[in-house]
């Protein structure tokens, strides 16, 4: 519908639940967008895992964050991506500059999150938060930082792992309060404790499906329309894409070193890799040659 609202904002306050899926170098996210995804989370897992090697443990820092946003943010500019800006990288005042570099990376929000520094991923074992206090001041830090109201500030705890379901409902009701966007509390074990989370507060709450289509030790597999009935508004995949990417690139090494190395084959696996054309008409080969063919015009 022309004039329809297409902001970040009102997709997450949508009836329909919003489905995110998470992009982490140009091939997702030109696939992503060309799916018709109009929304994508870069993970940090996903950044560190593909971009430095090493699992998600704090060994990403704000540069490499922020600088990788910005290259999603230019190959696929239809999409809108919410950056995950870890704890902030230090304190309230850290936070203030974290929130102005990645809304001006591009991005169209910023989760902010209240692990100690250096975190982990939200699945891992041996969590620990900071006090709510500090947590909420840096909420409200990020809240004041952004320079455009349209650019959403998503609040996270990871407090439910370490101190229980009752203190993260605590926490997203204070960081509903200083003036966060979207809540999120990670790793919720059961259906049960996300439909208690949405119903004790009032924000919009996004839930994170992880792998989106392997199961994990932590939060359930639940389909989209079974989380917006649990009161969910929104639903993140962020390693759905890189764990799909890794996943392909073990079976090709596979086929690769036993037929081609070990049975000296020369297997045409389409089943296996993207053709040649395909990975062009995906990077925007007819966008540069037309752009080419004006230059020479």
């Amino acid at each position: 519908m022309s004039g329809a609202d297409d902001s970040l904002k009102a997709q997450v306050c949508a009836d329909d639940i919003l489905i995110v899926p998470g992009i982490h170098d140009g091939y997702s996210a030109r696939l992503i967008d060309q799916a018709g995804f109009s929304v994508a989370i870069a993970g940090g897992s996903g950044l560190s895992e593909s971009r430095l090697g090493w699992a998600d443990r704090g060994i990403l820092g704000l540069h490499d964050n922020v600088n990788a946003v910005r290259d999603l943010a230019s190959c696929a500019p239809g999409l809108k991506i919410i950056a995950d800006g870890d704890t902030g990288y230090g304190n309230a005042v850290n936070v203030h500059f974290t929130v102005r570099a990645f809304e001006q990376a591009g991005a169209s929000a910023v989760l902010i999150e209240d692990q100690v520094w250096p975190k982990r991923c939200g699945h891992m074992a041996g969590k620990a938060v900071i006090d709510v206090d500090e947590a909420a001041e840096k909420i409200s830090a990020a809240v004041e930082a952004r320079e455009k109201p349209e650019f959403l500030i998503v609040a996270r705890t990871d407090s439910a792992a370490t101190d229980g379901l009752r203190e993260a409902i605590t926490r997203l009701n204070r960081f509903e309060e200083v003036g966060a966007d979207v809540l999120f509390a990670d790793a919720l074990l059961s259906a049960d404790d996300i439909r208690t989370v949405a119903q004790e507060t009032q924000k919009p709450l996004l839930v994170n499906m992880g792998l989106g289509l392997r199961q994990r030790p932590t939060t359930p597999l639940i389909s989209p329309k079974a989380l917006q009935e649990l009161g969910a508004a929104a639903v993140i995949y962020p390693r759905l894409l890189t764990a799909a990417a890794l996943k392909g690139m073990m079976n090709a090494l596979d086929v690769f070193q036993q037929n081609v190395l070990n049975e000296n084959k020369t297997p045409d696996r389409d089943d296996l890799l993207a053709s040649f054309d395909e990975i062009n008409r995906l990077t925007g080969m007819a966008q540069l040659d037309a752009l080419e063919k004006v230059r020479d015009s």
